[in-house]
C-alpha cells in the first residue's frame, strides 16, 4: 500500500511525464469582489458503484432544490461538478486537481478512505474544504486533516455499536473479515479497541485483497476454511458489497451458514438491501447488519417518494439508501455555509499558491492550481452548521463528530428484513427509536439494554454460544497429573492408560454435566506415576495448543500460572499451612487448674480471705453469726465469702456496708467464674496442643529443616516469598514420608496445601496444623487464555456449590478420619486467664473494702469515745497511772463486745446516773430547808 504522500508524488510525476495536456491555464484566478454567477462544488465518486450512483442522483436533487430559490445565494447558482473516478485512485487525484484548477469552493468526496488520506494533503495546502459521507475511516483525524470533514458518523461509532451487540449476547471472541484498505483495516482496529474495553477480543483477523482487485474467491475460501477450524463462531464482515457477496456465497457452500454461527455485516449489506440490489435471501438468512439511523420525518418521506417517482432511472431502479440522504444533506451543508459567508460580506476569491509558482517545468504549470482565499472561513461555517436535514438534526461537535450517531439493527430472514432494535451512542441498545431518549438523562446500564428476538443462521431462535471446540469437534485432550501420592484427588483406575478417578475428576465431570452442550474429552496422564509431576510444567502444556486443551486435577491457582492460562472458579479452598508434631496438654487429671495462671489462683484466693476478713470486721459487733468461738467464726467467714460463688443467700441480714462489699464481690466472682467456665470448657472439648512451632513466623525464625511435597509450588513460595534458604528444604513424596520425617526429627515441620494436610492428618494423629493458613488460594481447572469454556465451567462449578453437590463430592472422597479426636488448627497454647485481665475488678473490691472498713472504724472510735468516760466512772478509785496497754485492751474489748450489749450497758449507766443526780438534788434541797 502506497502512503498518502507517495500517492501525491506519483500524481505529480505522471503530470510531468504527461506532456502538459492537463494543466495549461495561465494567470491568476478571479479576485473580483462581486459574487460569481456560479459557485462550483466538485464531487469525486465512481459512477459505476452503488454509492456513486446513489450520490449522483442525490446531488442533482439537492442542486435543483438549492437553485429553485434564486434569492437563497443572492442570485448565484450552485453547480455540482461530478468527476467519475471509476474506482481508480489515479482518476480521483486527477479529478481533485481539476477542481482545484477550476476554482471549486469545496469538494464532496472522495468515495474511499484511501483517497481521503491522499487528497486531504492537497485540501490542506490549497485550503479547499473536502466533505465526505462515505470515507468514514476513524483515523481521519481533524487534527491531521483540518480541511477534511466527515458528514456522516465515523465508523468508530459503527464499531462501538458492534462491540455493544457482542457483549449484549455474551460473546467474548470474534473473527474479523475485512479488505486490506484504510477504511476496513482501521475500522477493525477500532473494533478491537472497543472490544478490549469490554474484556472481549478479536481472536483472528482474516485479511482479504482490496475490493477493487479481488476477482477470484480463492483467497476468501482459504480464510473461511481457517475460520471454520477455529473456536470462535462470531464473524464480523467489514468490507464492501462486491467482497461481501462473495464471502457469503462461499460461506454457504462451506456449510458456515448453519446453526451455531453468528454473522454480523456492517453497513454495506443494509445499503445493498435499500438499493434494491437483487440478493439471494438464503445466503444471508440469520445475518445481522446495521444501517445508519435517520429519524422518520415528513421531509424524508417526501424525498423518498420523489426519488421513486422521478429521480431513479427506471431502467436501473436503484433504491434510496441512507447514503443518498447524507449526499443530499452534504450539498445543503455547503450551500448554507456559502450563504452565511456571503451574507457576512465575504468574497469568494482564489489566488496563486506562492510555493507552487516557484516550481518550473517544461510542461508543468502548477500555478494553475488556485488557493481558495476564504477556505478557512468557509470551513468554519461548515463545522458550525445547524440545520434539519433528511437525516435529522445536522450538527457537529467540537471534535467534528456528528450529533447523536445511531444505527438501526436489522435481522435478515427468509421472509424479509426484520428490525430488532437500535443503537445510539447516547443510550446504547434499545427497541425504541433513540431520539426518544435524547430528552432524558443517559442510561447505559446493562439492565437498560434491550433488543428484540433474532432468527439466527440455521433458523434457530436460541442465541448461539458463539464458539465451538477447535478442529470441528475433536475430543478435548485433558491433561491430568499422574500422582504418586494423595491419590484420593487424582489417580489411575487399576493401572489403566486413560481411566481416571478421584475427587478432582468427579468435580470436573459433574460440572460438565451442567453445561448446555456436550464436551467430548479424553484424559491424558502427565508424569510417570512414580514421583509427583511438576505442576508448573503441566500447566505450561496448555499454552502450546498442541499437548493439552485443558488441565484437570489438584491445580493450585497461583499468580505465576494465571499469567499464562485462565482458571475456572475455585472448586475447593486451599492455602499453605504448617504441620508439626504436638503433645496433648489436656490429657492430664489436673487440667481443671489450667484456666488460671498460678498468680491468678493466688490473687483470687487472697481476695477471698480479704473480703472474708472485711465482712467479719463489719459484722462482728452487730451480727450473732459472726460471734462465738473462733472456730465457728472462721467457718462463718468462709461460708459467707464462698457462698457468693453459688449465689446462696442466708436469712441472716447483714449491715449496709457488708451488703455493699458482698455485692461488689459477687459481681467480680460472677465474671471470674464465667471466664473460668468458658476456658475450662474449651480445654476439655478441644484438643490443646503444644509444640515449639507456633506457626510460619516461628518456623522462619528457627533453623530447623522444612519438608514440602514434591511438585508443589510451596518450594518456590518459601524460597522466593519467605526468603527461606533452599538448603533448609527437604522434598517429601508421600504421607508416609511426611510421618517418618516428623517423627525422627528429619524435619521440624512440613509446609503444604491445606487439602493435602487435612487428608494426611486424618490418618496421622500425632501431628497438627500450627497457626493459620498464611496464603489464600484455591484449586481450579486450567484452560488456554480467553477460553470461553473456562467461563462456562466456572458457572457450572458455582451451580454445584449452590445445590450442595460439591460438598457431597467432597464428603465422599475426603471426609474420613482414623483419629478419635479432631486435629483442627490449634495454637497449642491454651489461653490462660491471668491477673492482668482482672486487676481492675480486684482493685475495685479492695477500695470498697477499705472504704467500708474506714466508715466502720470511724463509727467504732466515735462510740468508744462516748464509752470511755463511763468506764472511768465505774472504777471505785481511778488509777492515774493507767498504762497505754490497759487502754488498748479496753478498746479491743470494746471492739469485740457486741454492739447491742454496749448500747444496753450505756443506757443502764445513763439511767443510774440520772437517778443518782436526782437523789443528790433532793438531798441538797433538804439540807437547805433544814438550815
Amino acid at each position: 500500500m502506497l502512503s498518502s504522500m507517495n500517492w501525491v508524488l506519483l500524481s505529480f510525476i505522471i503530470i510531468v511525464l504527461g506532456g502538459g495536456g492537463l494543466l495549461l491555464s495561465e494567470g491568476a484566478s478571479s479576485s473580483s469582489s462581486k459574487p460569481p454567477p456560479v459557485i462550483k462544488v466538485g464531487a469525486i465518486f465512481g459512477l459505476n458503484t452503488m454509492y456513486g450512483e446513489t450520490a449522483n442522483l442525490a446531488f442533482k436533487a439537492a442542486e435543483e432544490d438549492v437553485n429553485s430559490d434564486p434569492s437563497f445565494l443572492g442570485g448565484t447558482k450552485l453547480q455540482i461538478m461530478m468527476n467519475d473516478a471509476k474506482r481508480s485512485g489515479f482518476l480521483s487525484i486527477m479529478g481533485a486537481l481539476q477542481f482545484m484548477e477550476t476554482d471549486a469552493v469545496a469538494i464532496i468526496g472522495p468515495q474511499t478512505s484511501i483517497m481521503a488520506h491522499v487528497l486531504s494533503h492537497l485540501a490542506n495546502e490549497l485550503t479547499v474544504p473536502m466533505l465526505s459521507f462515505t470515507a468514514l475511516d476513524p483515523s481521519l483525524s481533524p487534527l491531521q486533516f483540518p480541511y477534511f470533514v466527515q458528514t456522516a458518523p465515523s465508523d468508530l461509532f459503527l464499531m462501538r455499536a458492534v462491540a455493544d451487540m457482542i457483549t449484549y449476547y455474551g460473546w467474548s471472541d470474534v473473527v474479523a473479515l475485512y479488505n486490506d484498505d484504510d477504511n476496513s483495516r482501521n475500522g477493525v482496529t477500532a473494533l478491537g479497541d472497543e472490544l478490549e474495553e469490554r474484556r472481549c477480543r478479536i481472536s483472528y483477523k482474516a485479511v482479504l485483497p482490496l475490493d477493487v482487485v479481488i476477482s477470484s474467491p480463492v483467497e476468501i475460501i482459504e480464510e473461511l476454511i481457517k475460520i471454520r477450524g477455529m473456536e470462535s463462531r462470531v464473524i464480523v464482515v467489514n468490507t464492501f458489497p462486491n467482497t461481501g457477496n462473495m464471502i457469503f456465497k462461499e460461506a454457504e457452500r462451506l456449510g458456515m451458514m448453519e446453526k451455531g454461527y453468528v454473522w454480523i455485516a456492517t453497513t454495506w449489506l443494509s445499503s445493498l438491501l435499500d438499493s434494491n440490489y437483487r440478493l439471494d435471501n438464503k445466503l444471508f438468512n440469520g445475518v445481522l447488519t446495521l444501517r445508519l439511523h435517520t429519524p422518520d420525518s415528513r421531509k424524508k418521506r417526501d424525498f423518498a417518494a420523489r426519488w421513486k417517482n422521478k429521480l431513479s432511472d427506471n431502467n436501473k431502479t436503484i433504491g434510496l439508501n441512507v447514503y443518498g440522504l447524507y449526499a443530499y444533506d452534504t450539498v445543503w451543508i455547503i450551500a448554507r455555509a456559502v450563504k452565511a459567508l456571503l451574507e457576512a460580506g465575504g468574497n469568494l476569491t482564489f489566488s496563486n499558491h506562492a510555493n507552487l509558482g516557484s516550481l518550473k517545468g517544461e510542461a508543468l504549470n502548477l500555478s494553475a492550481l488556485s488557493k481558495f482565499d476564504q477556505g478557512s472561513l468557509l470551513l468554519d461555517y461548515i463545522v458550525h452548521t445547524k440545520m434539519s436535514g433528511l437525516t435529522g438534526p445536522v450538527q457537529f461537535h467540537l471534535d467534528r463528530s456528528m450529533l447523536h450517531p445511531s444505527y438501526d439493527i436489522i435481522n435478515l430472514v427468509d421472509d424479509g428484513v426484520h428490525q430488532i432494535g437500535y443503537w445510539s451512542n447516547y443510550s446504547g441498545l434499545s427497541i425504541v427509536p433513540p431520539e426518544s431518549f435524547y430528552s432524558k438523562s443517559p442510561n447505559r446500564s446493562s439492565s437498560n439494554q434491550h433488543l428484540n428476538s433474532v432468527t439466527w443462521p440455521g433458523g434457530t431462535a436460541t442465541t448461539p454460544r458463539g464458539w465451538v471446540f477447535r478442529n470441528n469437534g475433536r475430543r478435548l485432550r485433558i491433561g491430568v497429573p499422574d500422582r504418586a501420592s494423595f491419590k484420593d484427588f487424582v489417580s489411575r483406575v487399576n493401572g489403566s492408560s486413560n481411566e481416571v478417578q478421584g475427587y478432582c475428576i468427579d468435580v470436573f465431570e459433574a460440572a460438565v454435566k451442567l453445561l448446555s452442550y456436550p464436551v467430548p474429552h479424553e484424559f491424558i496422564f502427565f508424569g510417570d506415576g512414580i514421583t509427583n509431576p511438576n505442576y508448573n510444567e503441566l500447566v505450561k502444556k496448555v499454552t502450546t495448543g498442541v499437548d493439552f486443551d485443558a488441565v484437570v486435577g489438584d491445580i493450585a491457582i497461583v499468580t505465576r500460572r494465571t499469567k499464562i492460562v485462565d482458571y475456572t472458579q475455585p472448586y475447593i479452598e486451599s492455602g499453605l499451612v504448617v504441620v508439626a508434631p504436638v503433645t496433648r496438654l489436656n490429657e492430664n487429671p489436673w487440667a481443671f487448674l489450667r484456666p488460671f495462671t498460678l498468680p491468678m489462683w493466688g490473687v483470687t484466693a487472697s481476695f477471698f480471705v480479704i473480703v472474708g476478713a472485711a465482712i467479719w470486721i463489719l459484722e462482728h459487733r452487730i451480727n450473732d453469726e459472726f460471734r462465738g468461738p473462733p472456730k465457728r467464726q472462721i467457718i462463718t467467714i468462709l461460708w459467707f465469702t464462698f457462698s457468693t460463688m453459688f449465689f446462696s443467700h442466708r436469712e441472716t441480714t447483714v449491715s449496709t456496708l457488708g451488703r455493699m462489699v458482698l455485692l461488689i464481690w459477687l459481681f467480680v466472682v460472677l465474671i471470674i467464674t464465667s471466664s473460668y467456665t468458658a476456658s475450662l470448657t474449651s480445654i476439655l472439648t478441644v484438643q490443646q496442643l503444644n509444640s515449639p512451632i507456633k506457626g510460619v513466623d516461628t518456623l522462619i525464625s528457627s533453623s530447623g529443616r522444612i519438608g514440602f511435597q514434591v511438585g508443589s509450588f510451596a518450594e518456590n513460595y518459601m524460597t522466593e516469598e519467605l526468603n527461606i534458604a533452599r538448603s533448609r528444604l527437604v522434598p517429601l513424596a508421600s504421607p508416609e514420608e511426611y510421618a517418618n520425617a516428623l517423627q525422627n526429627g528429619t524435619v521440624a515441620a512440613i509446609v503444604d496445601e491445606r487439602p493435602y494436610v487435612d487428608l494426611f492428618l486424618s490418618d496421622y494423629c500425632k501431628f497438627a496444623i500450627r497457626g493459620q493458613e498464611f496464603t489464600r488460594c484455591g484449586w481450579g481447572f486450567a484452560f488456554p487464555r480467553d477460553s470461553p469454556l473456562a467461563v462456562d465451567m466456572s458457572t457450572a462449578i458455582l451451580g454445584l456449590s449452590e445445590t450442595g453437590e460439591l460438598q457431597k463430592i467432597h464428603d465422599r472422597w475426603l471426609s474420613k478420619s482414623n483419629c478419635s479426636s479432631p486435629h483442627g488448627s490449634q495454637s497449642g497454647d491454651s489461653e490462660q486467664l491471668n491477673v492482668h485481665s482482672f486487676w481492675g475488678m480486684f482493685l475495685v473490691v479492695g477500695i470498697v473494702c477499705l472504704v467500708a472498713l474506714f466508715i466502720h472504724f470511724f463509727k467504732i472510735i466515735h462510740d468508744f469515745c462516748k464509752y470511755t468516760p463511763e468506764v472511768v466512772e465505774e472504777e471505785a478509785i481511778p488509777s492515774p497511772k493507767r498504762s497505754r496497754l490497759t487502754k488498748l485492751q479496753t478498746f479491743l474489748a470494746f471492739v469485740d463486745e457486741k454492739e447491742e450489749e454496749t448500747q444496753r450497758r450505756l443506757k443502764k449507766r445513763k439511767r443510774h446516773n440520772n437517778l443518782s443526780m436526782n437523789a443528790n438534788s433532793i438531798s441538797r434541797s433538804a439540807s437547805r430547808r433544814s438550815i
